[in-house]
């Protein structure tokens, strides 16, 4: 039994790493995840999140957003310019309309997914 016996199951008695073999190959794995954290910082948002999910379900426009959402127009631009950074959805002019969609399919899965696991848990 250790000297420093930690009394929480769920961790390590003592620091004592197992990997040291494949020290190189998982850090080198932590690349592949790079900038993920940005991604689900800005889907943190409930906001941003119930803008993503209203436009899987159909393009709308800046003012559809706002009523949908009881925002200000200002506030809903101000999401979805950063959604539009992120690569998450595009817009299409359609005279004095602005219109938004999901820039591509991979969105909906993630957030598919989440919703997945997120049911699980009730």
């Amino acid at each position: 039994m250790s000297s420093c016996q930690n009394p929480r199951a769920d961790i390590c008695d003592q620091y004592c790493p197992t990997c040291t073999d494949r020290v190189d190959y998982l850090r080198g794995k932590l690349l592949e995840v790079s900038g993920l954290s940005e991604l689900f910082a800005v889907l943190a948002d409930e906001t941003r999140t119930k803008i993503i999910y209203l436009l899987s379900v159909q393009e709308l426009c800046v003012c559809d957003l706002a009523d949908l959402l009881e925002l200000t127009m200002p506030a809903v631009s101000h999401h979805l310019r950063l959604l539009k950074a992120m690569r998450l959805v595009k817009y299409r002019r359609d005279g004095k309309q602005v219109y938004y969609s999901l820039e591509d399919q991979h969105i909906v899965d993630l957030i598919k997914v989440a919703q997945e696991h997120f049911a699980e848990g009730r």
